[in-house]
């Protein structure tokens, strides 16, 4: 595992931008890291990733300069520690609902004193024959690893004032489309309802002293995340390809 530059940027105080994005294909993934994004965000939930695909994604990131970090599909502790033992330096948990869930969450992505991670001489530790001995290399990556649970039912935001409390989070990711979905609005987030939810959730977990993301489509709803209060900002490669494709076509195509 390498220095998480994205985090080092959000302690900072900058707004980090990434990709979230399905494939298995690691050129794509160097592609991101290329075009100057600050993480890439592997969707092990939804995309059809396996752990040794997930191996050559985080290599062809380390290539190309940019921390991978990874949406896992549930808080099981042994799938977590494979995606961690490959060398991701983030985790967003979808299916988030109470506190229990953030305590075994972080339990299963930090080592100890912290958590219960088991601990294996594996590549995100170098295989314990890099530059760390053993004690300074848990103490790191422990420093290293982000956890962003995400809030996108009225069952995670019922217990949010609870799980605000559970120590080790570093943020949370609001997921718009399902958390329309739990709320009853099954064409999407764009209603008034869902997006006065959203700005409540983000002041709450702002004014907990958390970072908060969120997905943007467009530059123009990005911007107008971030000056919300916004601290991530996630696009989907599926999004990037399809808004310059799009825009490329409608150009070269304009009165023809």
């Amino acid at each position: 595992m390498q220095n998480n530059t994205a985090k080092e940027k959000l302690q900072q105080g900058a707004v980090v931008y990434g990709i979230l994005s399905p494939t298995t294909d690691p050129v794509v993934c160097e592609y991101i890291g290329y075009t100057g994004f600050d993480l890439y965000m592997m969707d092990a939930e939804h995309g059809a990733i396996t752990l040794t695909e997930a191996t050559h994604i985080i290599r062809a990131c380390e290539t190309a300069g940019i921390p991978v970090w990874a949406r896992i599909r549930s808080v099981d502790e042994k799938l977590i520690l494979q995606f961690l033992d490959a060398g991701i330096s983030g985790v967003m948990m979808p299916g988030i609902r109470t506190a229990e869930d953030v305590r075994r969450l972080v339990a299963a992505v930090k080592y100890p004193p912290l958590g219960q991670r088991g601990l294996g001489p594996v590549r995100a530790a170098d295989y314990l024959m890099g530059r760390l001995p053993q004690g300074q290399y848990v103490q790191w990556a422990n420093d290293q690893i982000v956890i962003l649970p995400q809030i996108e039912t009225l069952k995670c935001i019922e217990n949010l004032d609870e799980i605000l409390q559970v120590e080790g989070v570093d943020g949370f990711i609001i997921g718009p489309r399902d958390l329309a979905m739990s709320m009853g609005y099954y064409d999407g987030p764009a209603n008034d309802e869902v997006k006065h939810t959203i700005n409540g959730i983000m002041a709450k977990v702002r004014a907990a002293g958390k970072w908060v993301g969120t997905v943007a489509g467009t530059a123009e709803q990005a911007n107008a995340l971030t000056e919300n209060g916004a601290n991530i900002i996630l696009n989907s490669v599926q999004g990037l390809i399809q808004s310059a494709g799009k825009a490329f076509l409608n150009e070269v195509r304009k009165g023809k």
